[in-house]
């Protein structure tokens, strides 16, 4: 139904612990949130999204889960929580909420019960817990690897100290798959819904929405070679712990849940499902409102792969009924102010570092290419996504230590993988306070740059060439001109190394090539960066039709 405000939203990520801190511990908060949501209404956004806050031992920066119905005090309280969301509304952003179904924290009373319980009990059927194979169990129930590196599966110990079962954790041992097969678990999941509901959020970013249903039997699974370990490449479906048909139900079941309250609720999946026309059923009428388009985020700067991405995730969408979504950055990559200008191959959630350091690209191309990203995605109609400091034109933090590093890739990889802390480095607000204004105190829980100085957010805001005011401009546009509703026309007369597309009465074209080309007729809107006489190679340029 058109008008649903899902459809053309702008919706900004906001990764808690790095966003701005109220009380100088270093860790941001949700008063600190609070503090800041007038900026994030005045760059233009129409939501936020707001990555775990969610009681917790932090093992994994919060994606594991103790208490659902509860904020940890690491961040504030609930009563912080209904003060953000009522500041938010005020200031018409909607508010959503992360919300990880797949597993829990080891810390979380299921699991310990689950422990404590015997095999076969129902506490245990709360989770996937296995006898191992070989003699004495002594093997894992089969051969699945865990996406953070090592094996899937950790033995269990009996009271008696003798070697028990073995529980599944498709991420870090600490976080135990539940059984969503458990009418128990399903039941679970409807009162947090509901928890949440009657507080008044209006939505829910539901973390590994594809994981949650495992094929029947557990069946051995080994990648091809080519695949990679989260099987990149093959139809989702074809992986026994991802993008099962019974996701479906679960969702169909949601969707009914949030349609008992007034307003537009809406369910957003994480899910790495591939292709988008498989993509496109978890946005069928009954089921979710939104998935995240990631093979745009994971589609190369280059002109051919952008244009068939494009055709593609619109048409799927479309044949369902559902708008598409668009996004360059989020928690889990290498931020696209780095990652478009990469020659090397970088798998999601491995990471750079200090080894990378003499193949990176020049930063001021990298930021150029992303400039111009940005002026395509925000052009394209359908809903668009924008994580914490990417207006800032933030790059990667690619210097970390060893001993600052928190991410579980990073330790189960022994190194190996750098993992996610580089794009999770706390943003710059202020070029002169203590932590460039994230932090009273000036603790950070990750080293920034003293590079940032020059990218906080007051040395930007009145440069009308700083990337702040890119966005500010683009996003004012995009809503003055209708863009996130309008629909897509590509233009001939271009060489195959442009980008130029028609979207209501805007006129967008994108020079990815090697060389300068001429300027078409129109009256510039906005451009990605300096023009002299045509459109230089990495620019975007809108013009009025």
């Amino acid at each position: 139904m058109a008008g649903e405000w899902w459809r053309d939203a702008v919706i900004y990520q906001v990764y808690p612990r790095s966003f701005a801190d109220s009380d100088g511990d270093g860790v941001g908060d949700l008063p600190g949130i609070t503090a800041h949501l007038a900026a994030l209404a005045e760059l233009g956004a129409d939501a936020v999204w707001l990555s775990p806050f969610s009681r917790s031992p932090q093992r994994d920066a919060g994606y594991d889960v103790s208490d659902y119905c509860d904020v940890d005090p690491l961040f504030g309280t609930l009563e912080d929580f209904d003060r953000l969301l009522s500041t938010a509304h005020g200031l018409r952003l909607r508010v959503i909420a992360d919300l990880v179904p797949n597993h829990t924290s080891s810390d979380h009373p299921w699991f310990i019960a689950a422990l404590a319980a015997a095999p076969g009990s129902p506490e245990r059927g709360h989770y996937l817990f296995r006898d191992g194979r070989g003699p004495g169990g002594d093997e894992p129930p089969n051969n699945w690897e865990s996406v953070f590196g090592g094996p899937a599966w950790t033995r269990t110990a009996n009271p008696d100290g003798t070697p028990g079962q073995w529980y599944l954790h498709l991420f870090d041992s600490s976080q135990p798959d539940l059984d969503w097969s458990s009418a128990w678990v399903r039941e679970q999941f409807r009162d947090i819904l509901r928890f949440w509901l009657d507080r008044g959020i209006d939505g829910f970013r539901v973390d590994v929405a594809h994981g949650l249903v495992k094929a029947a039997g557990l069946p051995d699974w080994t990648p091809p070679a080519a695949a990679g370990s989260m099987g990149d490449d093959l139809p989702t479906n074809a992986v026994p712990y991802w993008g099962q048909p019974g996701v479906h139900d679960i969702y169909r079941d949601w969707h009914a849940v949030l349609a008992e309250y007034p307003g537009e609720r809406a369910l957003i999946g994480e899910a790495w499902v591939s292709p988008l026309t498989l993509l496109a059923d978890w946005v069928r009428p009954d089921e979710m409102q939104q998935t995240f388009n990631f093979a745009y985020l994971a589609a190369p700067w280059d002109a051919e792969a952008l244009r068939a991405v494009i055709d593609a995730s619109i048409a799927a969408f479309s044949a369902v009924g559902a708008p598409s979504t668009w996004v360059l950055s989020n928690h889990d990559v290498v931020r696209h102010a780095t990652r478009h200008a990469l020659t090397f191959e970088n798998p999601q959630g491995a990471g750079i570092g200090p080894r990378h350091i003499p193949h990176l690209p020049d930063p001021v191309l990298a930021l150029r290419r992303a400039r111009a990203a940005t002026a395509v995605m925000l052009a394209l109609p359908g809903s668009a996504y924008l994580y914490q400091g990417e207006e800032l034109g933030l790059p990667e933090v690619v210097d970390l230590p060893d001993s600052a590093r928190q991410d579980p890739t990073w330790f189960r990889t022994g190194g190996e993988r750098y993992g996610r802390d580089g794009s999770r480095v706390p943003i710059p607000w202020a070029a002169d306070e203590p932590a460039y204004g994230f932090s009273p105190t000036g603790r950070s829980w990750l080293p920034q740059p003293s590079s940032w100085a020059q990218l906080a957010r007051n040395a930007q805001a009145a440069d009308p060439d700083s990337t702040l005011s890119l966005y500010r401009s683009l996003l004012a546009l995009r809503r003055e001109h209708g863009l996130g509703d309008g629909a897509l026309e590509w233009l001939g007369g271009f060489d195959a190394d442009v980008l130029a597309f028609r979207n209501g009465d805007v006129t967008v074209v994108a020079n990815l090539g090697k060389k300068p080309i001429t300027l078409p007729d129109g009256e510039v809107l906005a451009v990605s960066g300096r023009m002299d006489g045509g459109i230089p190679y990495d620019t975007t340029v809108w013009l009025a039709r």
